[in-house]
């Protein structure tokens, strides 16, 4: 049922940290103080229509991958580290341009995670902070979700409740195999916080949104397929349970400190190996 097993142990510093961008390349000041306030940029005019047909190519044959191999179609989870056109999306730097406008020009990239709803696909995404899944602290993650297919409220499309990355973690509780979750944690009775955005985008198009911001999806009733890649970004100041140094995508600048050492851009296409292991244990 769950993706991510439990809440990371570690201590952190969950709060929100403004986006200080002076001279940003892309976003404009206001959609930068947008973002501060609501949490959240959007719609995001990025791929042609010809190039986004190809991102959904590219998916649909990870997809049949893992199809082959006896994995659903959420199990496209950290693909990155194996798959060298995934990797290529990590680093695209029509993508970079507008995360460095808040994060800063040091990116780097450990996480990256298609979520594809299939048709009459009942499962939801329950009502979440991302943070509260990630051993990383401090909570500086922002999530770049790009549309591989169309997404509209029809097909499941992702809601966002603004504002609420200012409020520290929001408790929740576990997600019970009668839920149908995606995740395993849900934040019961959001609509205390307002009302949710949804986020209906074209393909090709991408949104921005902290790692503080709750927010979620519900089934897919629709006869059409809803996929978002998720590629988490953060700067080289965040830290993960390893004491001396991790590995992860630099996707843009450095890591001065050395903390994070770059993971190598793949040969080819393949499912990560441990994905395989667990299938067959």
């Amino acid at each position: 049922m769950a993706v991510i097993d439990a809440i990371p142990t570690m201590e952190r510093d969950l709060r929100y940290f403004p986006a200080t961008t002076k001279e940003p390349k892309k976003l404009t000041h206001k959609q930068i103080d947008y973002f501060n306030e609501h949490g959240y940029v959007f719609p995001i005019d990025l791929f042609s229509e010809e190039e986004a047909d190809a991102n959904r190519r590219y998916f649909d044959k990870l997809l049949k991958m893992a199809s082959d191999a006896g994995l659903d179609s959420y199990s496209v989870n950290s693909w990155h580290t194996s798959c060298a056109g995934l990797f290529d999306l990590v680093t695209n730097d029509r993508i970079l341009d507008y995360v460095e406008d808040i994060l800063g020009p040091n990116i780097v990239c450990t996480m990256t995670h298609y979520f594809s709803k299939m048709p009459s696909d009942v499962k939801s995404v329950y009502w979440h902070q991302d943070a509260s899944f990630w051993a990383l602290t401090p909570s500086k993650v922002v999530t770049a979700w790009l549309a591989i297919d169309d997404v509209d409220e029809e097909n499941g499309a992702m809601k966002l409740f603004p504002g609420t990355h200012w409020l520290g973690r929001i408790p929740f509780e576990w997600v019970t195999d009668e839920e149908e979750g995606v995740l395993n944690q849900h934040v019961h009775n959001p609509w205390r916080y307002g009302q949710p955005v949804s986020v209906e985008l074209k393909a090709g198009y991408l949104s921005l949104h902290t790692d503080m911001l709750l927010h979620g999806s519900q089934p897919n009733p629709s006869n059409r397929r809803r996929c978002g890649l998720t590629i988490r970004y953060f700067p080289p100041d965040v830290r993960g349970t390893e004491p001396e140094r991790a590995t992860g995508i630099i996707a843009r600048g450095d890591d001065p400190s050395g903390y994070w050492q770059p993971q190598p851009r793949p040969e080819g296409e393949a499912i990560p190996p441990h994905l395989l292991e667990a299938e067959n244990s």
